[in-house]
């Protein structure tokens, strides 16, 4: 088992679903954690769950896409921990949406929230590793369909295929300073928000069921368990790959929506 003693992360999208679950994962594995995200209650449950299991950890709202509040949020960890080692980028925003029907505002708001806050995220950590020459990792929060495409998502897919690139090019550019920077792309998982942004319906989520052939829903602490290993010394060869966690799902059809391969207007 990995061991994260002595270390403190930032993990954005923190009060819910993988990133709570990823929190407190790093808690038990011996870090500090910040959780971040818009609301402060779910942030406070977080802490106080990680501080039951006696570890640390601190709330800090914040909006990602805001560059100054991230920043804040950097600099609050340090003060309280006295260092950051890394960053878990899984704040997002989604919805399934026809492209035809997709407004320029949801555009806007799924595209500043994945990729201009993940930029922001990033940014802001990595600059205080540079400037404190200390090494780091950081593990941003896809889907497949970053690559795959899928009807329905065009916003959240080009969002995220922009992180992919993010990554891959600060992976050799940071490489020098021993910062490592990562991508997890995780199947459905039995979450709040991805079940009421993505299968709202029993019809619409046993047809998402039957699109992953090991035949079961991922689960918020076993994605956490695989972000803490990429985030650990055991990974430390591991830099601009992405690590799918989809139980074969990607390898299937479509999986959100309405069936649109036999459709003609």
């Amino acid at each position: 088992m990995e061991s994260l003693a002595g270390r403190a992360y930032l993990v954005t999208g923190g009060g819910t679903g993988i990133g709570a679950a990823t929190a407190l994962h790093l808690a038990g594995l011996g870090a500090s954690v910040t959780v971040l995200g818009r609301r402060k209650e779910p942030l406070d449950t977080v802490v106080d769950e990680v501080k039951r299991q006696g570890g640390d950890a601190l709330a800090h709202p914040a909006d990602v896409r805001d560059p100054d509040a991230v920043d804040a949020a950097v600099e609050t960890t340090l003060d309280r921990f006295g260092r950051i080692d890394g960053l878990v980028n899984n704040a997002a925003g989604n919805f399934v949406t026809p492209a035809e029907k997709l407004s320029p505002n949801g555009w806007r708001a799924v595209v500043d929230i994945v990729l201009n806050g993940t930029w922001n995220c990033t940014s802001a950590v990595a600059r205080r590793l540079i400037d404190a020459g200390r090494p780091g990792s950081i593990v941003s929060v896809i889907a497949t369909y970053a690559w795959t495409g899928h009807p329905g998502t065009v916003h959240s897919a080009a969002a995220k295929a922009g992180v992919v690139a993010m990554t891959r090019t600060l992976a050799v550019e940071w490489a020098r300073y021993g910062i490592r920077l990562n991508c997890i792309a995780p199947g459905p998982t039995e979450t709040d928000g991805a079940g009421n942004a993505l299968w709202a319906t029993p019809e619409d989520r046993d047809r998402v069921l039957s699109s992953v052939p090991l035949d079961r829903f991922a689960t918020a602490p076993e994605i956490g368990d695989l972000i803490g290993l990429l985030l650990s010394d055991r990974a430390a060869y591991i830099t601009g790959t992405t690590l799918t966690a989809d139980g074969a799902q990607s390898l299937g059809p479509q999986i959100y929506g309405p069936p649109v391969a036999a459709t003609r207007t």
